[in-house]
């Protein structure tokens, strides 16, 4: 198959001339169809008149080889097909006016348009702040080699920023091999913070969209490239401490120190990046696992006393769930052994759904003042062991190694229901189920029921589905549907409250053993049907958010009253979901801020954490943008961000690059820069304009291959 890069200029004229043909043949047979149906003569008549003057029209034009005719439909045919995929990605993740039929012209304009560029009928393009000189109009630019350096970031979305100026030139399409290499300096320097232009104000004159110049040198060519759009300028903003989340593996279960040698290594890498500290899981599954009251702590000394010697400063979670079974799990760490005999023989100490599954995964807010667990309470078992912690390791408190404790409230360490759990078979996006079938709980049920003076309200909801369902497919969470009736407010109201009073209490109780230590409470995102009313996934793990109602006020003013810090997963975008799973009409971001402001308006400390691993600069870009709000007027940020977490593929070299140069930005500093290297090209324009969509955030794949 010949060059599908670029054909020369006598190729292109007769394909132009072969799409017309086909084009005209494509009419004559629809108008011969319709003179057929209507069977009128006057259709007949056109539609030969027609192909007359079509055939006189031709006459003069050469006739062409059958064999070539069929190359050059083959290569338009291609040509459609790459521009058809185009087109698809912009109308799927851009905001374009394009016709059905567009062509690459249609397309190279449209994006023009939307940076804020003037594009005339004849195709003439300028900046929409000057008018084209006649110099630029139909002459193509002189060709000298380059190299151009390329701002090293994703570049924000085109809608309101645009390049200052340039134009993009063509040039000879011969096949070369792209030697040279591209080195990109910071993107905050000051010459590219100022080259753009806002809601179509010119604000540097000297900012190139393009700067396309070749020389042919020994078959070797260089290619200019565009610079891109400046990400928004972290420098100078507020300091953010970062930490890494330790492996969960690092603690095995006989509670022992796990591969020192490479933890250590890892960690002073990490050192060397500026990194603020570790987090560490404190398994209550590990450390009194054997016997109630009595613990083990070695292997986490062992590790503290790592920690302090490498400066670094220690965050530790109280993880009272067990490890295993959801995402990111690659070890188990079951509840303490005691404790899973005393759930053999009453099962009531977990959560349980309306078929009467239940979850071990953490003990059920229903025994918070039953004393089940040996002549315990669930609250008496959370406060002696976090009381013992913090006799244990009295010195890293007292000299400040240990910054922040963090209780956990549910499972996953999340104050929530386990109303999502993949071990009773829901899978995303599945609204969830209700877990308050257990005997302590459906006899707070009854006694709220009795209090309010319907008894018959004692009893969780029939019609709201199972873990798999769409709220649209229950009675309960449907549009108009039973949440919002009097039943349902109550039975909603009742099983929030339930959480936020669990939290009360054992917040309390965390304030008590470590007085003096930031306390942190995580707060689990249920972004998944969150553009719908009822907020059904929410609901049934314990946030009573529906459109009409704030269901984390009242969680935020409890953690007002004990100083408590919010934290909350953060790097998630709204258009990454709904590319993936557009049914679940989710919203991670508009959560996300909901969230925020309610900690703020009430003024607590929110922290943060990111819920899937992340390695790409995109997912760092959310995390930067919500940690440091823009133009917030109260200047208002987050405490501090927790990744989620150390591991080899973290370490890898572009990984930890970008790593690096987040955890830079988050403490407010400038950017490093990058040197990229690129393959062999395949025609001046062609990556001229592949260049300029990578630019501008768009991946064209396999497209010229």
């Amino acid at each position: 198959m010949e060059r599908l890069g670029g054909t020369s200029e006598e190729d292109d004229m007769e394909m132009d001339l072969e799409v017309k043909e086909e084009d005209d043949d494509d009419e004559r047979s629809r108008t011969l169809v319709a003179a057929e149906e209507m069977g009128g003569g006057f259709f007949e008549e056109e539609a030969a008149s027609s192909e007359q003057i079509h055939i006189h029209g031709m006459g003069g034009r050469r006739s062409r080889p059958k064999e070539e005719k069929e190359r050059t439909k083959l290569r338009e045919r291609h040509r459609r097909a790459i521009t058809a995929r185009i087109l698809a990605g912009l109308r799927r993740h851009g905001n374009y006016n394009l016709r059905v039929r567009a062509d690459i012209n249609d397309v190279i304009a449209a994006l023009a348009r939307e940076a804020g560029w003037v594009v005339l009928p004849d195709g003439t393009t300028f900046p929409s702040r000057s008018s084209p000189s006649s110099s630029q109009v139909g002459k193509p630019a002189e060709a000298s080699p380059l190299t151009v350096a390329v701002a090293a970031q994703t570049t924000p979305h085109l809608k309101g920023l645009s390049p200052a100026g340039g134009q993009i030139s063509s040039g000879d399409n011969r096949q070369c091999r792209l030697k040279g290499v591209y080195t990109l300096p910071s993107a905050y320097d000051g010459q590219y913070r100022q080259g753009v232009i806002v809601g179509g104000e010119r604000c540097n004159e000297n900012f190139p969209l393009v700067v396309s110049c070749k020389e042919i040198a020994n078959e070797k060519q260089v290619i200019d490239l565009p610079q891109r759009l400046p990400e928004r300028d972290f420098a100078g903003t507020p300091y953010v401490p970062v930490h890494v989340m330790l492996p969960l593996g690092v603690i095995n279960t006989k509670c022992e120190l796990v591969d020192l040698e490479g933890l250590m290594k890892q960690v002073r890498i990490l050192k060397s990046i500026n990194i603020d500290g570790v987090t560490v899981d404190c398994w209550w599954g590990i450390v009194e696992a054997h016997a109630p009251q009595e613990y083990n702590w070695h292997g986490y000394r062992r590790l503290f006393q790592i920690i302090r010697e490498l400066k670094l400063k220690l965050q530790v979670v109280m993880s009272f769930h067990e490890c295993g079974g959801n995402i990111g799990d690659d070890v188990c760490i079951p509840l303490p052994h005691w404790v899973a005999e005393i759930g053999r023989g009453n099962p009531d100490i977990f959560f349980t759904d309306r078929e009467g599954r239940r979850n071990s995964e953490c003990l059920s807010i229903g025994i918070d003042k039953e004393r089940v667990l040996r002549g315990r309470t669930a609250l008496e078992v959370y406060f002696d062991y976090m009381r013992s912690f913090r006799v244990e390791f009295d010195e890293f408190f007292e000299d400040g190694i240990i910054s922040a404790v963090e209780v956990g409230l549910g499972p996953c360490g999340e104050l929530r229901y386990p109303s999502y759990s993949v071990k009773n078979g829901w899978r995303y996006p599945g609204i969830g189920e209700f877990q308050c079938y257990d005997q302590y709980l459906i006899k707070s049920l009854r006694k709220a029921a009795e209090a309010r003076g319907h008894s018959f309200w004692a009893r969780g909801p029939e019609n709201a589905g199972s873990y798999n369902s769409r709220p649209q497919e229950t009675a309960f969470f449907c549009d108009g549907g039973d949440y919002d009736g009097y039943y349902g407010r109550f039975f909603l109201g009742w099983y929030s409250q339930l959480l936020v009073d669990h939290a009360d209490r054992v917040l309390s109780l965390a304030k008590l053993a470590f007085e003096g230590t930031c306390i942190v409470a995580k707060i689990s995102g249920v972004y998944w049907w969150y553009k719908t009313a009822s907020h059904a996934a929410e609901l049934t793990a314990g946030f009573y958010n529906p459109c009409n109602r704030d269901g984390y006020a009242s969680i935020a003013s409890m953690l007002k009253r004990h100083f408590v810090t919010l934290n909350l997963c953060s790097e998630l975008r709204t258009s990454n979901q709904q590319a993936g799973f557009s049914e679940a009409l989710a919203d991670p971001e508009g959560l996300i801020w909901q969230v925020l402001n309610a900690a703020w308006d009430v003024s607590i400390p929110v922290a943060s954490v990111n819920s899937f691993p992340c390695y790409d600069r995109d997912s760092y870009n959310k995390i930067l943008e919500n940690a440091k709000p823009l133009d917030d007027p109260d200047g208002r940020h987050l405490s501090s961000f927790t990744y989620l977490r150390l591991s080899p593929v973290l370490m890898e070299g572009c990984n930890f690059s970008e790593f690096e140069r987040f955890v830079k930005r988050m403490h407010g500093m400038e950017n490093p820069s990058f040197v990229l290297f690129l393959g062999p090209c395949i025609g001046s324009f062609s990556l001229h304009f592949i260049s300029y969509m990578y630019d501008f955030g768009y991946c064209l794949l396999d497209v010229f291959a």
